[in-house]
Parts: structure tokens; sequence; C-alpha cells
């Protein structure tokens, strides 16, 4: 299973957020899982990403050109796709995810979350979203959505677009007895985007 992870590019977090996103690689490379993310070496991103690969799991990293000009990326990913624009480096991640797993961040994971989610409530893929509530993190975002249901600006049914948990070890649990479907022996990527 290919799992994309949607997190910070900070390096000035508090350790305990560093230490989960580290767990989470280390969950996923025990599983033999892969990880998709967006190809740079700081913050919870680099955390995840090194210790995939300390744990012998492969890394496969999306990212701008203009970001790896500012010298951010993770040269030392299994695999480091260089693309032309923010979008397309989207694009990719979608394709090359089984899942998604989102840990605490900014605007731009917020942005991702949120491009995925609708993604899903129009019925464009079926993929899990997990959110990894560290420490109650996402707590307004959630409170948020509350509100959207309540005051019905979109249906109760759209509940199972995500699914939160408390911690990456209860994210990896949720998703051990998932298994991605195959896409059609005649598919091509495109088909999937």
């Amino acid at each position: 299973m290919q799992l994309c992870v949607y997190c910070s590019s900070s390096n000035h977090l508090h350790q305990r957020y560093v230490v989960a996103a580290q767990a989470l690689g280390a969950g996923m490379a025990r599983r033999g899982w892969g990880l998709v993310y967006g190809g740079g070496s700081v913050g919870l991103m680099g955390a995840v990403a090194l210790s995939v690969q300390a744990h012998g799991g492969r890394v496969v990293g999306i990212i701008p050109q203009a970001l790896l000009d500012r010298e951010i990326g993770f040269l030392e990913a299994d695999e480091l796709i260089v693309t032309t624009t923010m979008r397309e480096r989207k694009r990719l991640m979608d394709e090359r995810a089984d899942a998604i797993v989102t840990l605490p961040g900014g605007f731009g994971t917020l942005e991702e979350l949120l491009e995925m989610m609708t993604l899903r409530q129009l019925a464009y893929h079926d993929k899990p979203i997990i959110i990894v509530n560290l420490d109650g993190f996402f707590d307004p975002l959630l409170a948020m959505f509350e509100r959207i249901f309540a005051e019905r600006f979109t249906d109760q049914r759209y509940r199972r677009l995500f699914t939160v948990v408390p911690t990456p070890d209860a994210a990896l649990a949720l998703l051990d007895g998932f298994t991605p479907p195959a896409p059609p022996a005649d598919a091509t990527a495109s088909e999937f985007a």
C-alpha cells in the first residue's frame, strides 16, 4: 500500500509532533507500506520520510521545482519527482496514493485535506481519509465541520468522508484491514485522476 501523508513543513514545532510523525513513518515501514508525500526534507514531512527510510520503507517525494530550488527537497528519497506546478504535484500524489493520512500542519496541509475530502464527496475517488487529531490539534476544524453539518451546508451522509483518530498508531491500526482495490488491467493513470 502507498500511503499519502499530508503534514507540516515547519521546523518550529513542539517535539511531540515530530515524535508522532516518526512513529507514523516507522509503523508504515514495518507494515511494508510506502510513503507518497510532498517531497520536503523539513518539518514533519522530513521526519516522516526519514523514519520510513530508517525502518526499511520506500519514499516517493513529489515536489515542485520552485520548492526544490529553495533547497528543501528530500534528495535522499527513493524516487523524487519534480513537477512544474503545485497542481501537478497534488495530482501525482493523489494518483499514487491508496489512502490519505493527515497529521497536524498549516494552510497547505488543510488545503490538501479539504481538496481530497471534496473529491471524495464528488465521487472522484473512494480512498480512506484519516485525520490524526493529535492532542486535539484539529478540534477547531472539526467543530467547523459540525457547524457545516448542523446548518445543512452539507448532508449528514458525508460524515463518511473522513475518520478522526487520536494517534498515528490508531491511524495505522485502522488501515491494517484495508486492501486497496486493484485497477482494471487496461486502466491508465489518467482514468483515476
